[in-house]
């Protein structure tokens, strides 16, 4: 198994404020478990996904909605035509915890299924 879908194994935790921010080296270490995702000034994460019709795209936004539900966690994501755009960060906290990686890493897992 590996790191990333070790990540996806893993629920998301409610921050409930006063954690600082993951930085530097903590952000790097869980980066390099999910593939094509960036880092942004340390803050968010962010990962564009290509499709080839609106519908296909529309289909996996509504699939990360539920995800998302479930998860408790729920990221920005932005819908255009045969793409779609996720962004993800910890609000309570205005940054990085641990379960943004986990989100991205079960979103990546979504993508990969499909329907």
């Amino acid at each position: 198994m590996s790191e990333a879908s070790d990540l996806s194994t893993k629920s998301c935790v409610p921050c409930r404020g006063g954690a600082p921010p993951l930085k530097g080296g903590e952000l790097k270490k869980l980066l390099a478990q999910v593939a094509g995702w960036s880092v942004i000034e340390e803050h968010h994460l962010t990962k564009n996904y290509a499709f080839p019709d609106f519908v296909s795209a529309l289909g996996f936004v509504n699939r990360i909605g539920a995800l998302a539900e479930e998860q408790g966690h729920h990221p920005d994501i932005h819908l255009a035509w045969g793409k779609v755009r996720v962004d993800i960060w910890t609000h309570k906290i205005d940054g990085l915890t641990e379960s943004d990686f986990v989100l991205a890493a079960k979103i990546d897992k979504l993508s990969q299924e499909g329907g």
